[in-house]
């Protein structure tokens, strides 16, 4: 899914990251809080995703503000990833300059000989956020632009419907 958040001079500022989890509470991905996105986050606590599926002619806007997940979460999910990737969260400095990437697998080799076959802990600037939804748009593509839009908004605990023109 793409993730956009406002960059710190007010610009829209959109990545590809992977959707982990969702239920009724939000859509989770995992980041560094450091990073560009990170930092963003922080700053402007709102978000908007979006899920596009062209050989489907469809695509799902979400908009809302974010939570962290709980450190007990950040810590299931932690625990399920690959080594190497406990590893690289670790070492990267993420959206920081690489003069050079042999600096970064260096580091990883020095953090797995420090780990060595233990458990490697979760950085505490590495979690989740949760993107708690207040509108989510539906768009499916039709001939001659005679699209399909459906905006759902909540309202309290309800959601309302509206269909929109294409």
């Amino acid at each position: 899914m793409c993730v956009s958040t406002l960059d710190t001079d007010g610009f829209p500022d959109g990545r590809m990251v992977l959707l982990k989890e969702f239920d009724e509470h939000g859509f989770v991905f995992y980041t560094n809080l450091n990073s560009t996105k990170g930092r963003a986050l922080k700053k402007t606590p709102k978000a908007s995703l979006t899920f596009h599926w062209p050989p489907l002619e469809r695509q799902v806007r979400i908009q809302g503000k974010i939570e962290f997940v709980t450190d007990a979460e950040a810590d299931e999910y932690w625990r399920t990833r690959a080594r190497l990737s406990q590893l690289g969260a670790w070492a990267s400095k993420q959206s920081e300059v690489l003069s050079n990437c042999l600096i970064l697998v260096k580091d990883v080799a020095k953090l797995a000989l420090k780990y060595g076959t233990g458990p490697v802990p979760r950085p505490s600037y590495w979690t989740g956020i949760r993107v708690v939804p207040h509108k989510i748009e539906f768009w499916q593509g039709r001939p001659n632009r005679l699209h399909d839009r459906f905006l759902y908004t909540k309202k309290g605990s309800r959601w309302n419907i509206v269909r929109l023109y294409p």
